[in-house]
């Protein structure tokens, strides 16, 4: 019997434009000092867990890189690079704050904005690196980072139902493979921050 394939999602850390409210899209802004912090505290947490990951697979914008490099080396983990973990486009809304959002597209500015990515493309290219990665390594267990809006998609793609609340920075959620189908072990979980913060 084919042991089950695991997956860990993790967000980037925080970066300014996060702490600002503007939404950043497929623009490359960096990890804030902060944001490298998240990513010490989660490496280390990850390094003290019973867990073992296999290999990381990161986004190429520069806030989800930076972070899996961090975790990589506290780990000794290979670092692959997959710009099919990389965060939806939002178009002419990049760069802007909430209420700038509010106040061109209204309420539901989410689905006004007419030139960015549609979350069925979003949830094609990362079946399709999903698909990929357990197919180059059967029963393995990877972790990959990506972005907040790329994750809400594809977690409620693999689960079906998704607990409610917004996909924290530097948050761990673990699916394992069930049948056909994935089960969740953690969702959205910032415990190594809080602990920090204790």
């Amino acid at each position: 019997m084919t042991k089950a394939g695991t997956i860990g999602w993790i967000r980037h850390g925080v970066t300014e434009w996060n702490q600002l409210g503007k939404i950043q899209g497929v623009t490359d802004i960096p990890l804030s000092p902060e944001g490298i912090e998240q990513a010490k505290l989660l490496a280390e947490r990850l390094a003290n867990e019973s867990m073992r990951w296999d290999g990381i697979v990161v986004s190429d914008l520069d806030r989800a890189a930076t972070t899996g490099r961090i975790i990589a080396q506290r780990l000794g983990l290979r670092l692959l690079t997959d710009a099919r973990l990389r965060e939806r486009s939002f178009g002419q809304a990049e760069g802007m704050t909430l209420s700038e959002r509010l106040e061109r597209w209204g309420e539901d500015w989410r689905k006004h904005i007419p030139d960015q990515e549609q979350t069925d493309s979003v949830v094609k290219r990362g079946r399709q690196f999903v698909n990929e990665l357990f197919s180059n390594h059967p029963g393995e267990s990877w972790l990959a980072v990506s972005h907040g809006s790329f994750l809400s998609a594809m977690i409620h793609s693999m689960l079906g139902e998704v607990p409610e609340g917004y996909i924290q920075n530097v948050s761990l959620t673990v699916l394992e493979q069930q049948g056909e189908g994935w089960k969740p072990l953690i969702h959205n979980c910032t415990l190594h921050l809080q602990t920090a913060n204790s």
